[in-house]
């Protein structure tokens, strides 16, 4: 065997990837996010709907991986390619979007767990003055290393895999002791407030979307793996992994705390969650690991964020302007990162001047994914239609991902597709720009300017409900 195959990583340090790259800040904050819209038994059948929805999409993303090497750019690359210029730009953008506004509440909820000690309480919920200004020093100082073409390093990826497991595990085996059978059947359907079990479940999903976004990532280390099968395994084991704790945090609290005192708490919720089972030292611990896990991922995801932009915009058969498919000396995508950070900073302070929280900011992250998903699943079941070796299995696999992935969208609401809308809208004069740079006329067909129509229209409708309350 050769050395460069010796260096192949193997199940298990892939799978270790695979949960690294999953599992975000989402999870610190899970407890109060699904006790905040549901009871214990919709949480459980949310929890079923999401094992089976998202173990679909990771399939279909591995599936596409290994059938379509030819294809680069991912989630852009999968729309574009299954549905043209238009849908394929709306793919990058709206993941593009999802990303860097998911860098906003990792900021807020980080300072908020800052602000959980004593000395440092002038940060509070994340969004006050000093939260503000330090959340800006932070970014801007990421947006320096990066423009220097700063990558993060195996060391930082320790670290920040060992910040998000250990208090995770400690978490789970803490609480599994401390759980309490009556407490967890207490309102066990939830109480009137909540609605019907069915709209509980709806109210869980945008969350489980958060937790689960970059489920995508996961078949991007198949060039490092020693074979296509220890890759499939590895994802699968990386899923199962991620959806148990997933499942234990935010199942086993509500034996610990019943659901209306889960649904009150502040963010990060697990580390209140602890420190009632154990005492304050639990309640700190989970806060230091994730203000580890958030700082590492920032680096990480704004690099990710301004790579989606640049990938839309690169090449001669660009879909955003030509600027931002540029890159710096250092190799790194200085346009694209100033108009993401830029965008960052201000969502930053709207948040501060509004106080809108974390929930909202994760809730519109999540929404905004949910297209870009929805259209790669598409695309697989256009595939899968049309291989020559057409199977009734993956067939049964690509429809079951598109249909989980409409769902998302109807169990979104329509209050958040249509805030969505407003920033869907927003990438229009984008796309018309780079269609202009390369001599096109505005749409290749009639069906895009239909859907540009459309959501220019939902925009609008969205802004007249907002300024109308």
């Amino acid at each position: 065997m050769t050395q460069a195959a010796d260096k192949k990583l193997g199940v298990v340090p892939l799978t270790a990837l695979v949960v690294g790259a999953i599992v975000g800040s989402g999870i610190f904050s899970l407890p109060q996010n699904m006790a905040e819209g549901a009871g214990a038994g919709a949480i459980l059948i949310a929890w079923a709907i999401t094992f089976i929805g998202m173990l679909a999409l990771t399939r279909i993303f591995q599936w596409l991986s290994i059938n379509r090497p030819d294809i680069g750019d991912g989630v852009y690359g999968y729309a574009r390619n299954g549905f043209g210029d238009y849908l394929g730009f709306n793919a990058a953008w709206g993941y593009w979007i999802s990303v860097w506004v998911g860098n906003v509440g990792y900021l807020v909820v980080m300072f908020s767990a800052l602000g959980s000690f004593q000395a440092l309480g002038f940060f509070g919920d994340g969004s006050s003055l000093p939260a503000l200004l330090c959340g800006l020093l932070l970014l801007w100082t990421l947006h320096g290393f990066v423009l220097r073409g700063v990558q993060s390093a195996s060391l930082l990826n320790l670290i920040v895999t060992i910040a998000k497991i250990v208090p995770i595990g400690l978490f789970v085996l803490c609480v599994a002791l401390a759980f309490k059978v009556q407490t967890f059947r207490l309102d066990f359907w939830g109480g009137a407030s909540l609605g019907g079990v069915g709209q509980q479940v709806k109210n869980t999903m945008l969350y489980t979307v958060w937790v689960f976004l970059g489920i995508e990532c996961a078949t991007v280390y198949a060039s490092r793996a020693k074979d296509m099968r220890t890759v499939s395994l590895a994802t699968v084991l990386g899923f199962g992994i991620t959806m148990l704790l997933l499942v234990c945090v935010s199942v086993l609290s509500l034996g610990v705390l019943p659901q209306a005192e889960l649904a009150a708490m502040k963010n990060p919720s697990m580390a209140a969650v602890l420190e009632h089972a154990v005492g304050p030292w639990g309640g700190a611990l989970i806060n230091i690991g994730l203000i580890l896990s958030v700082a590492g991922a920032l680096l990480a995801w704004t690099l990710i964020s301004s790579e989606m932009l640049y990938l839309a915009a690169r090449g001669d058969q660009h879909t955003a302007p030509a600027c931002f498919g540029k890159l710096n000396a250092k190799g790194a995508p200085a346009n694209a990162l100033w108009l993401t950070n830029g965008l960052i900073s201000l969502f930053l302070i709207i948040n501060h001047l509004n106080n809108a929280g974390y929930n909202l900011l994760i809730q519109l992250a999540s929404a905004m994914a949910l297209i870009p998903y929805l259209l790669c699943a598409a695309f697989s079941l256009k595939l899968a239609w049309s291989a020559p070796a057409r199977t009734a299995r993956l067939l049964s696999l690509t429809l079951l991902g598109t249909l989980y992935g409409a769902w998302l969208i109807y169990a979104g609401g329509m209050k958040f597709l249509l805030l969505s809308m407003i920033l869907y809208a927003l990438g229009l004069p984008f796309y018309l720009r780079a269609r202009r740079e390369r001599g096109l006329p505005a749409f290749s067909c009639r069906l895009d300017s239909v859907l540009a129509a459309g959501v220019a229209a939902l925009g609008a409708l969205a802004i007249w409900s907002l300024a109308t309350g």
